[in-house]
Parts: structure tokens; sequence; C-alpha cells
């Protein structure tokens, strides 16, 4: 399995002229490979080929059940080593939201957990490919494929205790404020503006100055994003345990209480 793996990899590499994005398919066969070979049969790999400032790693891997096991963000195989994208702003901001993710360069794979480095193997050398110009012999495939076995064992609990539920939210308020905020920047972000569709963007800018003009006078930008981002979450929730048949957008509006209109 990772003796093909490494040799798709070269063969790509070695014609000089590919991307990150070159190697995406490879990485997803690899896994797909790996969850038959484990008798996980129903696991669906989502590719995004294109980042967004939203925050979406390269790619979401789901159970089949509509549960996201985990996040896997890829990097170009010619990074010299992982350790400075583990500084990194937008890899913070990964560690920070999502529980169960994969870092990789196609050669070493790191696995962390609630924001924390749990387990890593390198599987190849990438001086190999980069500099004698061959196959990289395979290496550590034991320790791959633990590491593979913890990431997708990995589940959400079902129930939560008061306090864990908090922290669960929390995470995802801030992401979502960070994002929200993104998106009122716009051409002054430090990052290009959000590409939503439908011009959601405007829509949120909307939802702020409607804030401004009729409900809080002199607010700014980033105590609207924490307003909204709340909202949002909270309505969520609320919504979420009255909902007794699944979850989805329609659900969720209809089950926001009625005599709660800010949140409708």
């Amino acid at each position: 399995m990772l003796k093909s793996y490494l040799k798709k990899i070269f063969d790509v590499a070695d014609r000089g002229d590919a991307r990150e994005e070159s190697y995406y398919s490879i990485l997803e066969t690899l896994l797909n490979n790996y969850s038959e070979s484990c008798g996980k049969k129903n696991i669906h790999i989502t590719t995004l080929p294109k980042k967004t400032e939203a925050g979406n790693p390269d790619f979401r891997i789901w159970d089949g059940k509509q549960h996201i096991i985990g996040y896997i963000e890829a990097k170009a195989p010619t990074v010299a080593n992982l350790d400075s994208i583990e500084d990194s702003e937008q890899l913070r901001r990964y560690l920070h939201t999502f529980p169960n993710l994969i870092l990789t360069d196609f050669f070493e794979f790191r696995l962390y957990r609630n924001g924390e480095l749990v387990d890593k193997a390198l599987i190849g050398r990438p001086y190999v490919v980069h500099k004698l110009k061959t196959v990289p012999p395979v290496e550590k495939e034991q320790d791959f494929i633990k590491l593979m076995e913890k990431f997708f064992s990995f589940s959400l609990p079902n129930v939560y205790d008061a306090k864990n539920l908090a922290v669960e939210l929390a995470k995802r308020t801030r992401f979502l404020r960070d994002v929200v905020a993104t998106i009122l920047e716009g051409d002054n972000a430090p990052h290009p503006p959000l590409k939503l569709r439908g011009g959601e963007g405007g829509v949120i800018q909307g939802f702020y100055e409607a804030f401004q003009k009729f409900l809080i006078h002199g607010l700014i930008k980033e105590d609207f994003a924490d307003l909204y981002s709340q909202t949002v979450t909270y309505g969520l929730f609320a919504a979420r345990t009255r909902s007794q048949n699944g979850f989805n957008r329609k659900l969720a509006y209809d089950n926001i209480p009625q005599t709660i209109g800010i949140l409708r």
C-alpha cells in the first residue's frame, strides 16, 4: 500500500510542474485503501482542493453516517519540515477548532487530538524524491498504520457533561466569530475576503448595519462578530435540544423557540 503510494508521489514530483493539489488524489486513494483494508467500507472522503479563510482543511473524513471523523491538512511535499507549519496562524486556528486533525506533507503524518500532538510517522524521505530522483523506500509502516487507526477510531462523545459541552460550543463560537470578522473586514483583512455563495458576505454586512442602526449605536465590527457568533451558536443549540428527528438548516429554523424572535 505505501510502496505504491510513494511511487505515485515520485511520479508526480518527477514531472517538475506539480502543485500541492496535484498530490491530493494520491493521498485520497491511500486513505480509501487503508479504510477498505481494515473493514471501514463506508468511509467517505471529501477533498477540498481550494482552501478558504473559513478554515476548511484539505480533506474532511466522514464515517458514512453523517458524522465527521476528522480533518487532514496537507502541505506541498517540498515543504522543508512541518515544524514551521505548526507555528502558523492557520494551523493554530485549526488545532483550536478541530479535535481530530492530521497535518502532512505527504511523507510525514502528524496526528493532533484536541490540539495536542499525539502521534507521528515518517513513511519516506523527501530528499530521496527531490535530490536523489528516485522512489524512497518505505519506512515506519507500522507507525503509520497505528496513527491511522487512532485517526479513524475517533468519534465525538454522544453525551456531554455541562463543562465539556460549554468548551465545545465555545470552540465553535470563536471559530465563527473569526470568520464573521474576516468577512466584515473585506479588503482591509490580512488575507483575501471570504468568497461565499449567494452574496452571503453582503448579508452579514447588512446584519451589522442593522444592528448599528436599530439596536446598538456605535457597535464596532469586532464586537458585532462576537455578538453574532454567540447568537447563532445559542440559536442552534436551542433548536437542537428541541429537534427529535435529525437536524439540518430547516429543522434548526423550525425548532427555534417562537418566543425568541431575534434568533429566528
